[in-house]
């Protein structure tokens, strides 16, 4: 797979999405909430709230109804309703056995918008806790993406330059900030299309973990 990106010193990873395929389980939490505020939101409105905080997402269709009012109540029932749903999640194919490989061979952080209680049990259920160098999750203010200060902050703690780094993201959003934190942008097509992915600012785009070990493997897959 040809790539244009020098090769990086550092992986950043997005959580949901990219390792965990959490999206059904979270789109499911927030059907149940809104039906609890006597809210039926059309499947079309979900798919453009794809890769959004939870805050946008309730806040926004809240607002349309004039119960903007209610929003942390929302907010704190779709997450005691994900709790409750979190166990049906799985690992992005491929996704464990490749953070575990990059992690000999890269220093490897974590950006995520995910809750800092959602983000431990996610990793917790994937075996890879010990992996990640660094990790910014919600308990670390920031402002959300697109813009890139979570990438910021990652790089930081790492101690490393933009040029240094590739992020590996699945939505738009994400894409979009690691674009403006000058970082490598990869799109894994989890969540959108490779079009929409590339549209969004993607340097590369891959289907699957084996392609993007095969784009950080010069001679092959090592």
């Amino acid at each position: 797979m040809p790539v244009s990106l020098p090769r990086p010193l550092a992986l950043i990873f997005d959580m949901d999405g990219v390792l965990v395929d959490s999206e059904p389980a979270h789109k499911r939490a927030k059907e149940l909430a809104f039906a609890q505020f006597g809210i039926v939101v059309p499947e079309v409105v979900y798919d453009s709230y794809k890769g959004r905080p939870d805050a946008t997402v309730l806040g926004e269709i809240l607002e349309d109804r004039a119960m903007g009012h209610r929003l942390e109540e929302a907010l704190q029932v779709k997450h005691r309703i994900f709790e409750s749903l979190e166990h049906e999640i799985q690992a992005v194919p491929g996704a464990i056995e490749f953070v575990r490989w990059a992690q000999e061979r890269f220093r490897v952080a974590l950006a995520t918008s995910a809750t800092a209680r959602n983000r431990t049990e996610a990793l917790k259920l994937l075996g890879i806790a010990d992996c990640f160098e660094a990790i910014v999750d919600a308990a670390t203010p920031h402002r959300t993406k697109p813009d890139p200060e979570i990438f910021q902050i990652a790089m930081s703690k790492l101690g490393l330059r933009p040029s240094d780094c590739w992020v590996i993201e699945d939505s738009v959003n994400g894409v979009r900030g690691a674009k403006a934190a000058q970082c490598g942008a990869v799109g894994i097509t989890t969540t959108f299309d490779r079009a929409t992915l590339l549209q969004a600012g993607a340097d590369l785009v891959i289907d699957s973990f084996v392609q993007l070990r095969e784009a950080l493997s010069p001679s092959g897959i090592d």
